[in-house]
């Protein structure tokens, strides 16, 4: 019995790389990643095929795999920047960007992503109430830090990190008009590799799942925050687990030299991404 399921879990596999593979190879013959219906069916089917829980290890997959991977990975990133500037274009559109924001297709998963985050964060850190936090990669649409900061976090101070100062722009319009967030809602057009010292400022420092997409990358980030993060400070990280490893890049709790990993969950729901707990 037990070889017929280790079969049957191979032949699941096989047809799941079979399945991304397909996508990928059409997402590759895109004029644009732009939203688009061409762009929205092709990404809701990779979606739909890379979220029911897996065995699958993609870190385990052969050299050729892992390249159709890696650059998966990238137009993932790539497309989900478009998307989130679409839409952060559309919402600035209005006069109070703020009460039209579940016009986004994935707000509800950012809803359940906030919650989780804060019940983690609430668990391991030492001051319920944090003075200032830090998102690194927040992007055109910040909704991990706009979910918190009106829903979870009512005083604490928020401070964007995306090096792309048009998407910088884009998010702060989005709270221009908001008289509580506008104040708590910060935009730094920075290069995290090049803040040292202000790094000690924060309680909290949440690290996007784009920010470093391939392992060397995300290692340069994580070195340079156990560098300059206040000892006792957590950090949260993204990740993925099962066959979500095609869509976001994969961080192992044992490869953060300098923190300490406290706790790994992995959503079995519509969050896609895992969320890693660790501390200084």
């Amino acid at each position: 019995m037990g070889s017929l399921g280790s079969l049957v879990s191979c032949d699941q596999e096989e047809m799941l790389v079979q399945n991304v593979c397909e996508i990928y190879d059409n997402l590759s013959t895109l004029q644009s990643l732009k939203p688009s219906k061409d762009v929205d069916t092709l990404f809701t089917r990779l979606v739909l095929t890379c979220m029911p829980p897996s065995p699958i290890d993609v870190t385990k997959l052969s050299g050729k795999l892992q390249g159709i991977r890696s650059k998966l990975i990238r137009v993932c990133g790539e497309a989900e920047g478009l998307l989130e500037s679409h839409f952060s274009a559309l919402l600035g559109s209005y006069d109070i960007p703020l009460d039209h924001i579940s016009m986004f297709p994935y707000y509800t998963n950012y809803i359940k992503l906030g919650r989780l985050e804060n019940t983690i964060m609430s668990n391991y850190i030492t001051n319920p109430n944090p003075s200032d936090i830090a998102f690194i990669g927040s992007g055109p649409l910040p909704l991990t830090s706009i979910v918190l900061a009106s829903t979870h976090l009512k005083t604490t101070t928020f401070h964007n990190y995306d090096i792309d100062r048009s998407a910088n722009a884009l998010a702060s319009n989005l709270v221009a008009a908001d008289p509580d967030l506008s104040k708590r809602m910060l935009f730094h057009d920075t290069d995290i590799m090049k803040v040292s010292t202000g790094l000690s400022d924060y309680e909290v420092v949440f690290l996007a799942a784009l920010v470093g997409l391939n392992k060397e990358d995300k290692r340069k980030v994580i070195d340079h925050l156990a560098k300059y993060m206040a000892p006792g400070s957590l950090l949260m990280l993204r990740s993925a687990h099962g066959a979500r490893g095609f869509l976001y890049p994969i961080v192992e709790p044992s490869a953060l030299p300098g923190f300490e990993a406290l706790a790994v969950f992995h959503p079995m729901d519509d969050v896609i991404n895992s969320v890693i707990v660790a501390v200084l």
